[in-house]
Order: structure tokens, then C-alpha cells, then sequence
């Protein structure tokens, strides 16, 4: 948190707004370079070459390296980045914007927007230990093959707030849309869509921050061996899912920076000299007609999932005792009967 990603390096007016002598910090380094050698143990000589972040690593193995390029890690929560190349891209569409790699001591720095979601892989973890549904991960994919549809049923995962784009901690999940025929099968169908439109929003707002619009997605993480989760993804971003053969693309990013660092170069990461990976390509196969009214129902019902915790009296209603209408006409006229009472007694004593 004390780092500028403009100027790549430690923020002076940070450090003296956190009282840290910048002399203790450590020297900012590239992505690619020999940082030292292993001392000890049968690596002993080896240079250490390559830093990245998880995230950035998964770009990198990715070999998302042109501006426009993006990749979805499908874990416990999703994390996907857009490579928006050497000048930082500030989002007005609440997304982050980060350091996405630099790939030698003496190369630009590339940037990245960056858009997470909270609940992905939870949400089959969910499924299974809350409501017991599925006994194993691989039975969801088989229930939401099943009926291949969720009946018109949407599920907004928001356990604990919605993550970007709209940064709402008082949304709370919710189940909507449903009807007597619903059941485990529309519901399991239900928490696939809702991983998908969920990274569908976050590409959204990619597109408008970055001007680019994405011609493909590539993808990486454990879900991605649910192929219904993948083709429902195509489906509902209108654009082709590539999947790679080599599914660890986090530490495979690692060590290509690692292999290209001065000094090791076992390796070119020049796009010229990158070959192409093998994948699974999964194309859209729906029209974009029923992939916006689909989406726009995901829209709908995460405006339900707003606000919902909250520390005002429900709806918002008049508390005092006169909101109950039969109980104020009962107050109200045995106030009359008393007056009324009274005015009779006076009028009596007066005769």
C-alpha cells in the first residue's frame, strides 16, 4: 500500500503520511531478473529469476502479452485481468487498476484492470455442505445437464456483499424467480449462470474502461474442468472461451519470467518467438438475443440482492403507535368518549 504504480516505486508522500523511513524498504525490482542464487541444497547456484503475484503470473502463462488480452482464473472467487499495456487505465466502472508485469530490469512496466468476484467455486462448496444438494462437485454439472436450463430461476450469490463492479457490502444473496416446478437440477443450473454473469458484468465494465472490446477469453483454475460452466460462459459473453491444455498457467507464468531474466534466458518471450498452445476453443451457441434477455434478468435480480442489510426499520415504516390504523381509531376515539364524557358531566353539574 505504500507503492505508486505511476512513478514504480515507493510513494514518498505515503511513507511520510505512515511515518516509514523509506531507507527500510526494500529495492523495487522487475518481474525478470536475477535476484540471487540458492546457497545451499542440490539447487545450489541456481539464480533466482522471477517474481510475479498469482494473478499476474496467471496473465503471464496465459501469454496475454497484447493490449486488449484478458484471463479469468475460476477458483473459490474469480479474478480477471485485462492487459491494457504500458499506461495505466484508471476505471470508472469500479474496477482496480495494477501493475501487471514487468518483464525486465530495462523493459516498460504493463498495466492491468483488474475485477474480482467474490463467490465462484464457493458457491459449489455451498451447495454440497449448506443445503446438501450434491454430494461431490462433478454431480453439479451432471444435475445442470440435466434440464440444461434454470426454469427462469436466479441465484445472486452475494453472501457477503457483492465484489466488483459494484463494491456493495450490504447485498445479500438471494434465490429468485422461482415456481412450483423448480427444483435441485434448476437450482444447480442456477449457481453455474450466476459465476458467468457475474464475470460477464466485470467484462463489461473492462470493455468501457479500456475502449477494447474483448475478441476472446482465455480461461485457467479449477472450475474450468466443468465444461457446461465453460460453454454456458461462451454463451453468455457472445464471444469464444479458450481453455489451454496446460491448466497450472499461474506457475507456468512464473517460470517464464523466470527462463527470459537476463542472464538465464533459456527463453524468448517476444511475441515473435512465442508458439501457440494448445486449447479447447468453446464458441458461443446461443444467439445474442437470449444471451442480453438472460442477463438482463441477472441485472433485475441483483438490484433485489441490494441494500438488503440494513440497519433501518424494515420498509422504511412509520414506527409510532398511529401506524396501526385500527389502533389509532380506537385511541383517537376513546379520546372523544372521555372529552365527550366530560363536557356532559359539566353540563350537568351547571343545571
Amino acid at each position: 500500500m505504500l507503492f505508486n504504480i505511476h512513478t514504480m516505486d515507493w510513494d514518498p508522500e505515503l511513507c511520510k503520511y505512515f511515518d516509514i523511513p523509506m531507507e527500510i524498504l526494500p529495492k523495487v525490482r522487475s518481474s525478470s531478473e536475477i535476484y540471487g542464487l540458492m546457497k545451499s541444497g542440490p539447487l545450489t547456484g541456481v539464480p533466482i529469476s522471477g517474481c510475479l503475484g498469482d494473478q499476474s503470473a496467471a496473465l503471464v502463462g496465459q501469454m496475454c502479452f497484447k493490449d486488449g488480452q484478458a484471463k479469468n482464473t475460476y477458483g473459490t472467487g474469480c479474478f480477471l485481468l485485462k492487459n491494457v499495456g504500458t499506461k495505466p487505465v484508471m476505471s470508472d466502472h469500479g474496477l482496480l487498476t495494477t501493475v501487471a508485469y514487468k518483464l525486465g530490469r530495462d523493459k516498460p512496466a504493463c498495466y492491468a484492470l483488474e475485477g474480482s468476484v467474490a463467490i465462484a467455486g464457493a458457491v459449489v462448496r455451498w451447495l454440497k455442505d449448506n443445503l446438501g444438494i450434491i454430494q461431490t462437485s462433478t454431480e453439479l454439472e451432471k444435475l445442470a445437464a440435466d434440464v440444461g436450463t434454470s426454469y427462469g430461476c436466479y441465484f445472486v450469490p452475494a453472501f457477503s456483499g457483492l465484489y466488483a463492479p459494484y463494491w456493495e457490502p450490504s447485498a445479500r444473496g438471494i434465490i429468485c424467480g422461482l415456481t412450483q416446478f423448480t427444483n435441485r437440477s434448476h437450482l444447480a443450473f442456477a449457481a453455474l449462470e450466476a459465476v458467468c454473469f457475474q464475470t460477464r458484468e466485470i467484462l463489461d465494465a473492462m470493455n468501457q474502461d479500456s475502449g477494447i472490446h474483448l475478441s476472446q477469453l482465455q480461461v485457467d483454475g479449477g472450475m474450468t474442468s466443468n465444461r457446461l460452466l465453460m460453454q454456458l460462459q461462451a454463451d453468455i459473453l457472445c464471444i469464444p472461451v479458450v481453455k489451454p491444455s496446460m491448466p497450472e498457467t499461474t506457475a507456468l507464468g512464473a517460470a517464464m519470467a523466470a527462463g527470459a531474466a537476463e542472464g538465464v534466458s533459456v527463453w524468448s518471450l517476444n511475441p515473435e518467438d512465442l508458439t501457440e498452445v494448445t486449447s479447447e476453443k468453446f464458441e458461443p451457441q446461443i444467439n445474442p438475443e437470449e444471451s442480453e434477455l438472460r442477463y438482463a434478468r441477472w441485472k433485475k435480480a441483483v438490484q433485489r440482492a441490494m441494500n438488503w442489510e440494513t440497519t433501518e426499520p424494515s420498509g422504511g415504516m412509520d414506527t409510532s403507535i398511529f401506524s396501526s390504523v385500527p389502533l389509532g381509531f380506537y385511541i383517537l376515539g376513546s379520546m372523544f368518549m372521555l372529552i365527550g364524557a366530560k363536557y356532559i358531566a359539566g353540563q350537568c353539574e351547571s343545571e
